[in-house]
């Protein structure tokens, strides 16, 4: 149930700072986790990314204070965070369906995105297979890709179709360590200060012990603790795993997300399965 006060105290913060510029690092540390894995976990919870649920909760309350205050437009544009009274008319007009001016008006219909709220819920219908690894420190080394954050989904699955049409995965191949725990090709969520920026970087890699020369690029991880989930079926099935890490597995064990990135591992087709190594850290007691 700690998990769910965390996140809520999180939650706090973000509402008490609306009209400031948020800072990311101070929600995760009320949340206990990593900038990382607090922006890409929140929209995995919630469906919304974190910047479109601040963007959504500023524009709501500037309704509220049109219709119940005497503020002007290009004030209330300052005060949420808009470099002009065009750009927050036009934000406004893509949300609402209408103009801050018109929003004045009684009988106008405005849009109301309520503050969230965690609540844990029990479920496991489904189990789901992990076990735990012990690792010293390693490197990858692969290609890294900018993926937009609003639409991973679809980005990702292009990028490796792409990847295997330009024989990446072969160029990968040759630079892997043979026998590490983490085989096959990676995907690495790195950088690009997930959910706040329009980007991320996505690494598709192997562990290997080469230099590489560009424009293969290197990244090291350190030693750490690993709980790796396995994936079965295609690599579909990964974006659930996911979000069941972040619903179900975290709120309920007694280990915290550690600020390493994660990697997905997509193993050999004959073994009709793949796996997600996601660094953990054992909650204090």
């Amino acid at each position: 149930m700690d998990w769910v006060q965390r996140m809520n105290e999180a939650i706090s913060y973000i509402e008490a700072h609306i009209t400031e510029e948020i800072d990311y690092a101070e929600a995760a540390r009320i949340a206990c986790c990593s900038v990382y894995h607090f922006q890409r976990m929140f929209p995995y919870i919630t469906d919304v990314s974190l910047s479109e649920y601040i963007r959504r909760r500023r524009l709501t309350l500037a309704a509220y204070d049109l219709q119940n205050s005497e503020i002007k437009v290009v004030d209330l544009a300052l005060q949420y965070g808009y470099d002009s009274p065009e750009a927050f008319t036009r934000a406004f007009q893509n949300m609402h369906g209408t103009t801050p001016t018109a929003a004045r008006q009684a009988g106008t219909k405005l849009k109301d995105y309520p503050r969230i709220s965690f609540q844990f819920s029990i479920r496991g219908a489904a189990e789901m297979n992990y076990r735990i690894e012990e690792l010293e420190g390693f490197s990858v080394v692969g290609f890294k890709k900018q993926v937009r954050t609003q639409q991973a989904y679809e980005d990702i699955p292009r990028i490796w179709k792409e990847a295997h049409e330009e024989s990446i995965f072969e160029k990968l191949w040759n630079h892997r360590v043979e026998n590490h725990p983490i085989r096959g090709i990676l995907g690495v969520c790195s950088d690009g200060d997930y959910g706040k920026n329009e980007t991320f970087d996505y690494i598709m890699s192997v562990v290997s012990r080469d230099s590489p020369s560009e424009p293969m690029i290197q990244c090291h991880f350190p030693a750490a603790t690993w709980a790796v989930f396995e994936v079965a079926g295609d690599q579909n099935r990964m974006a659930e795993i996911w979000k069941r890490l972040y619903t179900e597995w975290i709120p309920s064990q007694s280990y915290n997300l550690a600020s390493i990135p994660a990697i997905e591992c997509y193993l050999p087709p004959d073994e009709f399965k793949n796996e997600l190594w996601i660094p953990v850290v054992r909650k204090a007691s």
